[in-house]
């Protein structure tokens, strides 16, 4: 997080020395000695980086993968890229981050060459989403959230527009992030917004998007943030029976649509106890291809049970869900001749884009399509690199019939 390297926020612009208060200008205000020290005490924990080589002042980089009994991690680093928005969009707040202009439009601090992951993590996700080597389900690690949840900064009363410390700026990068997220059917985990959430994130429309969980902070007496839409009213979609009043489709301070799932503010950060601080917890449940997202209240007592968490959690979703574009048709269900689990990859072959690539399971898969084109189904045990069948048509469920595989 941005703290670990000692500043309130980094936009590390691939390793570039910062030269004014707050960083906004993009890269380190610390020595890379100490920036270095701080990385190796935090990471060295981690498998190597999949791609070692330096940025900008020779700041070494940490992002790599980590299979834990089966769910595959991404883990990036969101802030290491990131640009800076001091003198390259105009100062329409408080501070360079800071959006409080009403008059303020989210398409035009979308520019063109503005970085979040950057080119080398991009191609990383993609390889990382297509390679399945002994894992089951997937999932992906960084610092901030995708999107900008949060509407109270600070103080109760201390509403922005939007903030630009989120990863839901620049929009551009950050809608390429969550496409290839979605190509894994990942969830994203993150923290660092002093807010605990569940969203779904909307690339094109509402819900086409992953899942994602920012957990609460562990304490939570620097900074408070609270979800709290102006006209106090739930979004379209309102999540069924919520016992929280503002669940539904929305759209952030900078135009990124997400459907808000569940959120704890703070009750009251004058008592230790209401600061909506704590911890959560993502349970893969890989028997079932499911996520279960849970957010404990620090002082809790986790012998309640369920009841003990903030409301609105747990919450589980289906690993499928993190694609949630509408479907037009299904191919055929692939049953593989030994009964074992495969991995698939769908694209469609008239944009030559990856729809996704998954594992079966139980030893049979049928791929969902999102258009009536011809489609391309790519089948191997790790990776889809052992058949290849071209110019499958996409067909209502029913009538899509079964075709036997052999790998």
């Amino acid at each position: 997080d941005d703290h670990d390297v000692g500043h309130g926020n980094v936009w590390g612009e691939s390793g570039k020395r910062s030269t004014i208060r707050g960083d906004a200008d993009g890269g380190y205000r610390y020595p890379v000695k100490y920036v270095n020290q701080v990385q190796r005490q935090q990471t060295t924990s981690l498998p190597d980086p999949v791609d070692p080589e330096p940025v900008s002042r020779k700041i070494g980089v940490y992002f790599t993968r980590l299979n834990i009994g089966g769910v595959d991690f991404a883990i990036l680093e969101d802030r290491k890229f990131k640009s800076g928005p001091a003198g390259k969009i105009p100062k329409m707040g408080p501070r360079p981050d800071h959006i409080n202009d009403p008059k303020y439009d989210p398409n035009k601090i979308d520019l063109p060459g503005l970085q979040l992951l950057g080119p080398r993590q991009e191609k990383f996700l993609e390889d990382w989403g297509a390679d399945w080597t002994g894992a089951e389900m997937k999932g992906v690690l960084s610092q901030t959230a995708f999107c900008g949840a949060v509407h109270m900064h600070g103080g109760r009363n201390s509403r922005l527009l939007a903030d630009l410390d989120c990863n839901g700026w620049p929009q551009t990068p950050s809608r390429r992030a969550l496409s290839l997220i979605r190509r894994a059917w990942a969830v994203h985990l993150c923290g660092d917004q002093h807010l605990a959430v569940v969203v779904k994130h909307g690339i094109n429309e509402h819900g086409d998007g992953p899942y994602g969980f920012t957990g609460p902070a562990l304490v939570n007496t620097i900074y408070g943030r609270w979800w709290h839409p102006l006209d106090e009213q739930p979004g379209p979609n309102p999540v069924p029976d919520s016992p929280l009043p503002w669940t539904g489709d929305f759209k952030d301070g900078l135009g990124n649509k997400i459907s808000m799932m569940a959120y704890a503010n703070p009750e009251d950060r004058s008592d230790e106890r209401k600061r909506a601080d704590g911890f959560g917890i993502a349970r893969f449940n890989k028997k079932k291809r499911e996520v279960t997202f849970e957010c404990w209240p620090r002082f809790c007592d986790v012998e309640d049970g369920d009841k003990a968490q903030y409301p609105g959690w747990p919450i589980t979703v289906k690993q499928e869900a993190n694609d949630g574009r509408k479907v037009a048709g299904y191919l055929p269900e692939y049953v593989f001749a030994d009964g074992k689990d495969c991995v698939v990859q769908v694209v469609e072959e008239a944009s030559g884009e990856v729809l996704y690539t998954t594992r079966s399971r139980g030893g049979r898969f049928q791929p969902k399509v999102y258009s009536k084109g011809k489609h391309t189904v790519k089948i191997g045990r790790e990776l889809p690199d052992a058949k290849t069948l071209k110019g499958v048509v996409p067909k209502p469920k029913a009538a899509a019939g079964q075709a036997q595989v052999s790998v």
